[in-house]
C-alpha cells in the first residue's frame, strides 16, 4: 500500500501532530511519501496557461510538479493537511492546487484519480475549518476523486500543541485514530467506486469536449480525451478497476 501526504505547511506544529496521529495506524503496512509546502513546490503558478494550451510539460515549475504528481498517481490513499490561514487553506497549498488546474475534469483528468481514496485533515483556532476543507476538496473532486473523508478541529485554546489542554489533545487524537482504523482496514487492491456526481460531471464535459473537437481536432484537451477513448465508450472509472 502507498500513501502520499501533502502537508500545507513545513511547520511541525498542531497540524503535524494531528497528521502523525492519523498515520500511526499505517506505519507498519504502508509506504508513505510526504511533501511539505512550500519547500517541495516553492514557486507560484503564474497563470501562464501553457499547461492547458500546450501540455503540462511546458509548466515552468514542472521539475517540482512532476515529482508530486507521480506520487499522487501511484498512491492508494491521498492525505492532505492544512492549518487554517484567514479562513482558508494555506497559500502554499492553494499554490500547489493551482499547478494542477490542468488535471481538472474540464481539461485532462488522470484516469487513476477516479479510483482514489482521500483524507483531508484541518485545524483552526475557532473558524474556517469547513472552508479550508472545501478549498482542498474542490480540487480533489474535480480531479475525479469521490471517496473523500475530512476531519477538522477547532482548538479554542492556545495554538501550540503542548499548551492545548490534555483532554482536548486526547479527544483529537482519538478521533483521528478511529478514522485511521477505518481507513486502514479497507481493501486497497480494489479502487474506490466513482460516485454519481463524478460520473455526471464527466459525461457533461464529454459533450463539451466533443463539441470543441469538432471545431478544432488539434485542441489539446480534446486530443487527450480522444486518445483515452473517452469521446467513445471508454470510461475512466472502468479503467481504474483494472489497476
Amino acid at each position: 500500500m502507498k500513501i502520499t501526504v501533502i502537508n500545507g505547511t513545513e511547520k511541525h506544529g498542531v497540524t503535524y501532530k494531528l497528521k502523525e496521529a492519523f498515520l500511526e495506524a499505517f506505519r507498519d503496512k504502508a509506504e508513505i511519501t510526504e511533501f511539505y509546502l512550500p519547500r517541495d513546490c516553492p514557486d507560484f503558478c503564474m497563470g501562464c496557461t501553457r499547461c492547458f494550451l500546450e501540455g503540462e510539460d511546458k509548466c515552468k515549475d514542472r521539475e517540482y510538479v512532476a515529482v508530486i504528481e507521480k506520487a499522487l498517481l501511484e498512491a492508494d490513499l491521498l492525505v492532505f493537511t492544512s492549518p487554517v490561514y484567514v479562513y482558508h487553506a494555506t497559500g502554499a497549498m492553494k499554490n500547489l492546487l493551482d499547478h494542477f488546474g490542468y488535471r481538472w475534469m474540464p481539461h485532462r483528468p488522470a484516469k487513476e484519480m477516479f479510483g482514489k481514496r482521500a483524507v483531508i485533515i484541518a485545524q483552526c483556532l475557532g473558524g474556517g475549518g469547513s472552508s479550508t476543507v472545501k478549498d482542498i476538496k474542490d480540487s480533489l473532486s474535480w480531479w475525479g476523486v469521490t471517496y473523500i473523508r475530512s476531519i477538522s478541529f477547532k482548538l479554542m485554546s492556545d495554538i501550540k500543541w503542548d499548551k492545548i489542554p490534555e483532554k482536548k489533545r486526547a479527544a483529537m487524537v482519538s478521533s483521528l485514530k478511529r478514522l485511521a482504523e477505518k481507513m486502514s482496514t479497507m481493501d486497497y487492491s480494489k479502487p474506490a467506486r466513482a460516485g454519481l456526481l463524478a460520473k455526471g460531471k464527466f459525461l457533461v464535459i464529454r459533450m463539451m469536449q466533443t463539441g470543441l473537437g469538432k471545431e478544432n481536432p488539434e485542441y489539446t484537451d480534446f486530443k487527450y480525451w480522444n486518445e483515452n477513448g473517452w469521446i467513445g465508450k471508454v470510461r475512466p472509472w472502468k479503467e481504474s478497476w483494472q489497476k
